[in-house]
């Protein structure tokens, strides 16, 4: 039997027997060479992290990080750097999840809770990823509208063609996809290396603002931008993703093999992410070192950030960049979406879409609010949607979390490969901090309205 299609694995510790893969159209289909250099089996697994760090990069955290650089200084870069690192956990546990069973998380969930329990994850996830579109689609129509003056309204309908371009590059090949997703993150990444010269920020409170305060938790508008930081820094659909595109290399179904290949793809993630965290790290940099310290500290909307960029800093490149940067970062993420997308809805339900279907209905269920919310407030509505987004994906994180470091816990399920009592204990510290953060966000949440 090839390695392509390992025999089913034993019931032991699962209700039902593996399935079809996800993404089937790409499983496996990535080369990986034997007998080579660390450097060129570390290419070989390259790509799936940087399409996971896309989530952690995407418009949703502009409108949080920008919030916060403005408002209170550098004071919540030690929230990017804890969620970062949080990230960084949780997301090695999925990609070990993904290499091991054979499963990504979706179908983990399906194959160990009942129906009602994993129908009310999917539908809990569905919400989440439908949020995260909404602020992709709405960063992408803000920084059309900034670059060639689009309105909203069409910039939002326009996202929808990045079906198409999803399309056309896995067509191609998986690895084509990964490669065009690289070369935006690198756009981001050099716009922003550009502004922080521009922007000369003071290296001394930034090292300050890596040390937590515990201002963070009794403000409680800085509780509320904190939690909507770690909602957009530790996505939930993150985890669905990474579990499902570990699987498109080709590794064989040996304990060797599949401990080589978590060694790698754990690089790979670790990498991307510290990337991610220098782009979330220099939005929040930026906003502190431009518009907090000059006393614009009520600058949370992307589009006056993008106009008080120049004045500030004496240039029209500094808007310009920012712009191009917003365009490609939104742009990346609605590709990364839309495939966690397909990914949750066949791992949950066990339902194979055309994968133009899956893409058009989760675009179409992020553009009818952005658009309704875009016609009757504008700018102002669309931006304090972006960051609600953000909480809204905190909200759901544990339901995510929960399943992940439970399953990745167990010993029938993972075998060898199950989680050490230390990484355990850590990993289930991580997991009750965003439980115990969510629970404080409601509570706040009620008193205000009461």
């Amino acid at each position: 039997m090839s390695a392509a299609t390992p025999p089913l694995e034993s019931l032991v510790g699962w209700r039902y027997p593996r399935t079809q893969p996800s993404l089937p159209e790409s499983h496996r289909s990535v080369y990986v060479p034997k007998g080579v250099s660390f450097w060129r089996k570390a290419l070989a697994f390259a790509g799936p992290g940087y399409m996971v760090a896309v989530g952690y990069m995407d418009p949703g955290n502009w409108a949080t990080d920008l919030a916060g650089g403005s408002r209170f200084g550098y004071t919540l870069l030690s929230v990017i750097l804890l969620s970062n690192l949080m990230a960084i956990l949780l997301q090695s546990l999925a990609l070990k999840l993904g290499i091991v069973t054979g499963r990504d998380l979706a179908q983990a969930c399906r194959d160990h809770y009942s129906r009602p329990v994993s129908f009310g994850l999917w539908v809990l996830c569905e919400i989440a990823i439908a949020a995260c579109d909404l602020a992709e689609v709405i960063g992408a129509a803000i920084a059309l509208n900034l670059l060639f003056g689009i309105p909203l309204i069409w910039g939002v309908c326009l996202t929808a063609l990045d079906v198409l371009l999803i399309l056309l590059l896995q067509n191609k090949g998986f690895r084509y996809l990964e490669a065009f997703v690289i070369a935006l993150i690198a756009t981001v990444g050099v716009c922003f290396a550009i502004e922080l010269f521009m922007a000369q920020p003071a290296l001394a409170e930034i090292a300050r603002g890596l040390v937590p305060s515990s201002q963070i938790v009794t403000n409680p508008l800085m509780l509320y931008i904190a939690i909507g930081i770690l909602g957009a820094t530790v996505m939930p659909h993150n985890l669905y993703l990474h579990s499902s595109i570990v699987q498109t290399r080709n590794v064989l179904p040996d304990d060797k093999s599949k401990r080589e290949a978590i060694r790698f793809a754990t690089l790979d993630s670790t990498v991307a992410l510290l990337f991610a965290f220098f782009i979330n790290a220099a939005i929040l940099i930026l906003a502190a070192a431009t518009f907090h310290s000059t006393g614009n500290q009520e600058v949370a909307e992307i589009g006056d950030a993008y106009r008080l960029l120049t004045p500030l800093l004496g240039t029209t490149l500094a808007s310009t960049l920012f712009a191009v940067a917003l365009l490609a970062s939104g742009q990346n993420s609605t590709i990364t979406g839309t495939l966690a997308g397909q990914i949750v809805m066949e791992g949950f339900l066990d339902i194979r879409l055309p994968a133009w279907l899956r893409r058009l209905i989760t675009r179409l269920i992020a553009i009818v609010p952005a658009v309704i919310v875009t016609a009757l407030y504008g700018e102002s509505g669309a931006g304090g949607l972006l960051i609600l987004s953000q909480v809204i994906l905190s909200l759901q994180l544990s339901f995510a979390v929960v399943p992940l470091v439970s399953f990745t816990s167990e010993r029938r399920k993972m075998g060898a490969f199950v989680n050490s009592r230390p990484l355990a204990a850590l990993a289930w510290t991580v997991a009750v901090i965003i439980v115990g953060l969510n629970a404080w966000l409601l509570v706040g949440t009620f008193r205000s309205w009461m």
